[in-house]
């Protein structure tokens, strides 16, 4: 359901946002939100040349900086987004990882990694990122109400009414899954509604974790559904 706004204050990234210290609440909650959104970084690497062994390297390294506070602290987070922090502390990361390699270099080194950004323009990065973050933000909203519902002992309906939640299209008529359930069509109808506006919820909840304040929920949700559709 939606977050209301009394108890937004308490969400993922606002705990992490006020938090003085090591706050233990928040850094859990920068843990929870790392581990969630792991993937978006792994995109970014590619995009930007590295192989799946390379890339992976490089976000265990980032991500062991950010949870040991080395690599967003300074930041004014109540401002931002927890998407654009992350990435904006992985360019860093990699700027900072390139000069300290430029370095050594000129003390008699190891060859620096290249930033290769004529390469590899950073619009087409961030545009990966984007659209991993997109679909990892999607896929934990399935898990949410997939979770829900095996709970409520309805699991086989979500099994058979899933590819109409995100409006992908309908891979067999509704009479067959009404049969499959053994619903009627209409019953069937109501049930993907409601699923539909349950996922709705779901992903602005998942949203919510993100973002400094509840009135940019729905704004995060444009954008990110721009970045699905130009994808």
């Amino acid at each position: 359901m939606n977050t209301p706004p009394g108890n937004f204050a308490a969400t993922r990234w606002t705990l992490v946002a006020q938090a003085q210290g090591g706050d233990t609440a928040a850094q859990t909650a920068l843990s929870e939100l790392c581990a969630a959104y792991y993937a978006p970084v792994i995109a970014f690497l590619r995009a930007r040349g590295r192989d799946e062994d390379a890339a992976r390297e490089l976000a265990h390294a980032f991500f062991e900086k950010v949870l040991a506070g080395g690599a967003l602290g300074g930041a004014d987070r109540a401002r931002g987004r927890f998407r654009s922090y992350l990435l904006g502390a992985v360019k860093h990361f990699l700027a900072d990882r390139h000069d300290r390699a430029s370095a050594v270099k000129r003390g008699g080194g190891t060859e620096p990694e290249p930033l290769d950004e004529a390469a590899h323009p950073l619009v087409e990065d961030e545009r990966a990122f984007d659209r991993q973050w997109a679909l990892t933000l999607i896929a934990r909203a399935l898990e949410t109400v997939e979770s829900e519902l095996r709970d409520a002992g309805k699991a086989e309906q979500f099994a058979v009414l899933k590819p109409w939640i995100t409006g992908g299209g309908e891979p067999f008529p509704q009479s067959a899954a009404a049969q499959q359930l053994r619903l009627s069509e209409g019953a069937v109808k109501v049930a993907i509604h409601r699923l539909r506006q349950r996922f709705r919820e779901a992903v602005k909840a998942e949203i919510a974790q993100t973002v400094p304040t509840p009135g940019d929920v729905d704004d995060e949700l444009r954008h990110l559904l721009a970045v699905l559709l130009a994808s």
